[in-house]
Formats: C-alpha cells, structure tokens, sequence
C-alpha cells in the first residue's frame, strides 16, 4: 500500500510508525498515513514560529501567495478529489466541488479589504485599534469534510499573518496531505505544516506551548477536551461542534416541494454533516403527505460507490460512526418508532446504510435528542406552532434551524424565535465564505468565516498617539 507523506517546515517527511487508511466502501484499507512522532511535532511547531516571524510582515506578500495558492489547488482538483473519495466515501462530484471550495475560500480572504479601526483622529490625538496575528495556529478538522473545513481555518489565519501546523482526521488524512503539498507550491517554507496521526497527537498539540491559538471542528465531546486543554497556558480557541438542526415545517407549505428540499438538506454527504437537517417537525395535517414525498426521495436515490457516477449517496465514512447509525435506529425502532423507508445496514461490503426515514420517534428519544450524523431523519408531528418552537429549542445544540413555508415573511418570524446560530428559510445549510458559521449553547464558541472569522485569528491592540 502506498505511504503518503507529511510537510514539516517545507519537506516531506514519513514516520518510522505509520496507520491505515480504510475505503469506506470496501471496509478494507488501501493506503498507508504516517504517525507523527513527538519530535516531529516539535519540528512543525518550531518550523512555523520561525517562519511566523517574516510572514506576519507583509499583507501583500501574504494576499499573493493566497491567491497562487488558490490557483495551485483548483488547477489539481481531480487528483485531490479522488484521494477524498476512496478515503471519505462522498460521490466524486462532490469531492470536487469540495476542493474547488478551498479555492474558493482562499481567494475569498486573498481579496478581503480589510478597514482600518480608527476610532479617534483630530487635534488631540490618533487612536486606532490595530489587529495583530496571534502566533502559531494549531488546527484540527474532521473527516466529514476534511478539505473545506481546513480551508475555513487556513485560509483567514495565513492572511492575518499566522501559521499554521494542521492535524486532518486519522480516517480521511490522504487528501489532506495531498492538498497541503499542493498549497506548499506557493507559500514559504514553515508557513503551513501538516502532520497525521491519532487523538494522541491531538491532544499533544493542544497541550503544547509553541501555539497560542487552537482551532477545532468536531464533536461536542472532543471539544471540551480541546477548550479544557487550552486553558491551561490561556490559548485562544474556536471551537465549531456538533448540531441537531431542527426543521419546521409550516401549515401553508407545499409537501412535495419540501418533501424534496427536506431530503437534500438532511442526506447531503449522507447525513454526515453538522450542519444537516437532523429532526423535522411537521403539522399533523401535512405529515403522511410529508413524508410520503421523503419516502420517494429515499427509495429513488442511488447508494454506491462514491466512484460510479451513478451514485447519489456513498457510504458512511467510517466503522465507529456506522456502528452509531445503527444502534440510533435500532433503538428508535424497539421504542416504537417506524421505519417509512430504510432502517437497517445494506447486505454488501463497506458501511453502506439505507437512507431512513422514521416516523413515530419522539422527543426524548435519542435519535431526536442526538447527532445521528448519518442517513436517518426522524419525522415528528406537531399540533401547536408555539410548541414545535420550544420542542426544536430544548436542547444544548445550537447550530442551524430552518423554517418552510410559503409565506416567508411568516417564516422569518418563526426564524428569529429559535435558537441556532444560523437560521434558514425555505433553505438550510446555506454557507459562503463571506458568511458568518458559528454556533450557540454548547455547538461552539467562536465564529468562521468572513470578515468575523478574520479577527477570530487576531489579537486586538489598541494604538493611542498623543498629538499634544
């Protein structure tokens, strides 16, 4: 099996111990990943502190090399994507639009003007907040999206003037390493490292003095293990956690539209994003036809192979995760819950799951009180409006919301009263680099993206020059 290798101060680099990297739709590994040592992750940390100190000089220079970087990873999509599909399991298309959005990303902050803060000015004095780099970064992304979640970090703290040492998912690290050595082609050595391995390494690099900054995307769980770390040498972190979106549908909407709509929004990546519609609420009168038109969706669309063109949904990415899916659907159906389609594993290799739709699982059940983070979507029914609020609103997530409904201005209204860092209408999951991600109660601290996920990589100074 092929090795692939990791980019410490601008060199390539193996390890004398090195970890598996399974396709999802075999279930059998296929390639090999390097384990970064101690000393290695000393090196990258050691590399990007020294490279920190010419970098944070020169915007310019920095705007330059994002966008020759951004030219770098869109001219090698194909290649990239496919490392992201054997390793991630997503259909091609998909992987590919997901590394042209790293591109996209760093022009993004490539082009950003960034306004000066000058807050006073006259004849008694100059006075100007002033935003400084923070240091190193240290950043860990996950495997649902390994590419574009790392670009969500990437991209902002080099143009601040950071640097950065990243540690991709031990499940999908391939594309990673292939998508960092791309980027090396135009940015200084040091600049931005990469080194692979398991929550050991994770934890070594939150734990470690070199960083003044952690940026993480994961689990809930994991990221108060990152925020508990961090404090003890007081670093700076964003944390991007996980979601149990809720979806309301109203009683003037169309059931085969948002039938359709309700699909994408919660099996795009095969549910596997935390940002999915992860429980929907529906009036009692529009329920069955609901989803019926859910049910349609499931039973048509193809689940293979991210590598046939054919297929719609792949496989879930990896064992643990599958094993999760499983035992969330199992126990909602041995709670009375029905399965309206799906509702059981694929009889073939790899981590192949039906797309499920249960009906009857109500709240306080786990498949509607957790993260599924897979291809199984709860149908609940609602009486009252203001209750399906509170039901969608109790809950420690605090992600995404959305609202369906024909008349929008109704739909905005019902919008402003849950509790989601963002919150659609007749849309979800609706994100641009130019738009603020971020999460409320326990699905994040901190905020990605846009000018917002900028200063997130800065230190405020405040610059006060006496004129008299």
């Amino acid at each position: 099996m092929t090795e692939h290798l990791m980019t410490i101060n601008g060199e390539q680099q193996s390890s004398p111990d090195s970890f598996a990297v399974i396709n999802p739709s075999t279930g059998e590994p296929f390639a090999r990943a390097p384990e970064a040592t101690a000393a290695q992750l000393d090196d990258a940390m050691a590399g990007a502190a020294q490279a920190f100190r010419s970098w944070k000089r020169d915007d310019d220079a920095r705007r330059e090399a994002l966008r020759l970087a951004a030219k770098a990873v869109n001219e090698s999509v194909p290649q990239i994507a496919t490392l992201l599909t054997q390793e991630q399991g997503k259909p091609l298309n998909e992987a590919m639009f997901e590394v042209m959005g790293v591109g996209m990303w760093l022009q993004y902050y490539a082009d950003l003007e960034v306004e000066r803060e000058i807050l006073q000015d006259d004849d008694a004095a100059f006075v100007e907040v002033v935003r400084r780099p923070i240091g190193v970064v240290a950043a860990i992304a996950p495997w649902n999206f390994p590419l574009l979640l790392s670009s969500w970090k990437i991209a902002p703290a080099l143009r601040a003037g950071n640097t950065v040492v990243l540690k991709p998912s031990p499940y999908t690290p391939l594309s990673s390493l292939a998508m960092v050595e791309v980027l090396n082609q135009a940015l200084p050595p040091g600049v931005l490292n990469i080194v692979t391995g398991g929550d050991a390494l994770g934890a070594a690099m939150t734990a470690h003095p070199t960083p003044r900054k952690v940026s993480f995307t994961g689990s809930i769980s994991a990221g108060k293990k990152v925020a508990i770390a961090s404090a003890a040498d007081l670093k700076r972190v964003t944390l991007e956690l996980g979601g149990n979106d809720p979806a309301i549908v109203l009683d003037d909407a169309d059931p085969a539209v948002v039938g359709k709509q309700l699909f994408d929004a919660a099996f795009t990546n095969n549910g596997q994003t935390c940002v999915a519609v992860k429980r929907v609420y529906v009036p009692e009168s529009l329920h069955d036809a609901v989803v019926e038109a859910l049910v349609a969706e499931a039973n048509s669309v193809v689940v293979g192979d991210g590598m046939d063109e054919a297929t719609k949904l792949g496989p879930i990415q990896n064992r643990p995760q599958f094993d999760r899916v499983t035992r969330l659907v199992d126990g909602a159906l041995s709670s009375g819950a029905r399965a309206a389609a799906g509702g059981a594993a694929l009889d073939r290799p790899g981590y192949f799951f039906a797309p499920t739709i249960l009906t009857d699982a109500s709240d306080g059940t786990e498949i509607v009180d957790e993260e599924q983070f897979g291809p199984a979507l709860p149908v609940i029914a609602y009486r009252d409006l203001d209750d399906a609020i509170e039901r969608a609103n109790a809950t420690t997530f605090g992600l995404g919301a959305s609202v369906w409904a024909t008349d929008t201005e109704r739909g905005e209204a019902v919008a402003r009263q849950l509790d989601a860092g963002s919150a659609w209408v007749n849309t979800h999951a609706a994100l641009a680099p130019n738009l603020p991600f971020g999460g409320l109660k326990w699905s994040g601290v901190g905020v990605e993206n846009g000018p917002w996920g900028y200063k997130g990589f800065t230190d405020m100074q405040l610059l006060n020059r006496r004129k008299k």
